[in-house]
């Protein structure tokens, strides 16, 4: 992909991404402030403002890496909020709670991109094409980090939420896994898929569970928008 491609690319990404990523994130803030635990909403997270979310690896240059290499998905991250789950009103529960939050709130999201098409006519033709490729790729990056987001791998929603659920005497031990869990995403994003070609064997399972689960969901955001994406 030459620069042009990249630019054109990134400029009905950028919306997408940062309203994905800093709703994400405030609704864990949010949550967690229903909840019982304020640390976040003190250190200024409960806001729309993508400053206070921004990570300069997950939000700018991750999605940037996969835009460029031409991946069929675009994933990204913004700074996790912290969440002293001993302050929670019941902290087991209540931590599944607060991280569905996050993966509800891109589900919503899409569910508003896929009704903008609803007032899609209202746009003027010049704008048209990008307007309706942001509306697409608000569906398609939204649906993406919430599935990626409920894989049950720490420090993701879904490994919380397994956390949650799991008895006391296991969910110590897997919520260890959170300090290793970057190197672990990192190695199913990259390192795996690499030696997967290398021997000749399609290894990118990040890739097929998010393609799959995203497939199974569509329909239902088709019939909503009227169009086909993906």
């Amino acid at each position: 992909m030459d620069i042009n491609e990249f630019l054109l690319g990134a400029s009905v990404w950028v919306l997408p991404v940062l309203l994905a990523v800093t709703l994400h994130e405030a609704a864990h803030a949010y949550a967690a402030r229903l909840l019982g635990d304020d640390t976040a909403s003190k250190l200024g997270r409960v806001s729309l403002n993508p400053a206070k979310h921004i990570d300069p690896f997950g939000t700018i240059l991750l999605p940037s890496m996969l835009i460029f290499i031409g991946s069929p998905f675009v994933l990204g991250w913004a700074k996790p909020v912290p969440v002293v789950f001993g302050r929670l009103n019941n902290p087991k529960r209540d931590m599944i709670f607060v991280a569905l939050a996050g993966p509800a709130s891109n589900i919503l999201i899409a569910l508003i991109a896929a009704f903008g098409f609803a007032v899609f006519g209202l746009v003027p033709d010049i704008a048209s094409d990008w307007v309706g490729q942001n509306l697409e790729n608000a569906i398609k990056i939204n649906l993406m980090l919430a599935v990626f987001n409920m894989l049950p791998i720490p420090p993701l929603d879904g490994g919380r939420v397994l956390t949650g659920l799991l008895p006391t005497s296991l969910a110590i031990p897997f919520s260890r896994l959170e300090k290793y869990g970057m190197i672990i995403l990192i190695g199913l994003i990259f390192v795996l898929p690499m030696i997967g070609r290398q021997i000749g064997m399609d290894l990118n399972l990040i890739s097929y569970v998010i393609i799959k689960s995203i497939h199974a969901m569509l329909p239902f955001f088709q019939a909503i928008a009227n169009l086909n994406i993906i």
